[in-house]
């Protein structure tokens, strides 16, 4: 079974169905609403927490991403664990983002998946909670991570879903706490990661040996800020347009390889 290229896919979509389920099972309970103001200030408590584990998570990529590996190895080891160098990724990463919310604006992604939040919302008749966040912000939890990326890469390149699987156990206990305090539409998410997900798989098992070490670094870099700015919309500071610059993660495959020539080019 494993040596099917969606198996690391379709196993994420297993557990955050699951993970769904346990959660509206316990929103379903309310003992939240039974506890009182007591159990919303618990609810509330868990659900920003799990707002800075996502800006953390996105921290920690976007600075692996505009790092310099190369610049951090040449001190002598041990003697620094960060470096404020940067390279011309990003410069890369800030190309994407601009091009990339250009023309996420432009088509609306976010207007388009929250109408179909809307929709699906309405067939559920109010019983499903807040479906348009829900679906949103589970969505992009599971799909714009640097795991996701690599994971799925690995996937297609290799047939190695081991990342995948990992990432499939944290999206479990992810989907837990979002089903059980947005409702439903987190549900829903699993489709997307169907998609979004199994997409990238299926392109990398065609392209994924033409795609140079730099573009997947830009793309997961690019990603996790993406997971910032969720982070920060889950705890309420911002209320960025997220689904818009769902593009940009895409840009540094077109835009690096005409770095280097260009930078070819010059050389010469």
């Amino acid at each position: 079974m494993q040596d099917f290229v969606l198996f690391g896919t379709l196993f994420n979509v297993v557990t955050v169905l699951l993970g769904s389920l346990i959660g509206l099972g316990a929103r379903k309970l309310g003992l939240s609403k039974r506890m009182g103001d007591k159990g919303k200030r618990f609810s509330d408590a868990v659900f920003h927490g799990l707002g800075l584990c996502v800006i953390l998570i996105g921290i920690g990529g976007a600075i692996q991403g505009a790092v310099n590996s190369q610049i951090i190895s040449a001190f002598p080891k041990g003697s620094v664990e960060f470096s404020a160098i940067y390279t011309e990724r990003t410069l890369v990463i800030i190309i994407s983002m601009v091009l990339g919310v250009l023309l996420g604006e432009l088509v609306d992604i976010d207007k388009r998946i929250n109408s179909l939040g809307d929709k699906i919302e309405g067939l559920m008749k109010g019983r499903g909670g807040n479906v348009s966040q829900g679906f949103v912000s589970a969505s992009l939890l599971f799909c714009v991570g640097s795991m996701t990326i690599v994971g799925s890469l690995n996937s297609g390149i290799s047939g190695d879903h081991s990342l995948l699987i990992t990432k499939s156990i944290m999206d479990l206990i992810s989907s837990i706490i979002f089903a059980s305090t947005m409702g439903v539409g987190v549900m829903f998410s699993a489709a997307f990661v169907l998609v979004y997900q199994g997409a990238i798989t299926l392109i990398a098992a065609w392209a994924g040996p033409f795609l140079s070490g730099d573009v997947i670094t830009c793309m997961t870099a690019v990603g996790s800020l993406l997971i910032i700015a969720l982070g920060l919309n889950i705890l309420g500071t911002t209320k960025i347009k997220i689904m818009n610059y769902l593009p940009a993660m895409f840009f540094p495959i077109g835009i690096i390889p005409l770095w280097d020539l260009i930078a070819s080019l010059i050389a010469k």
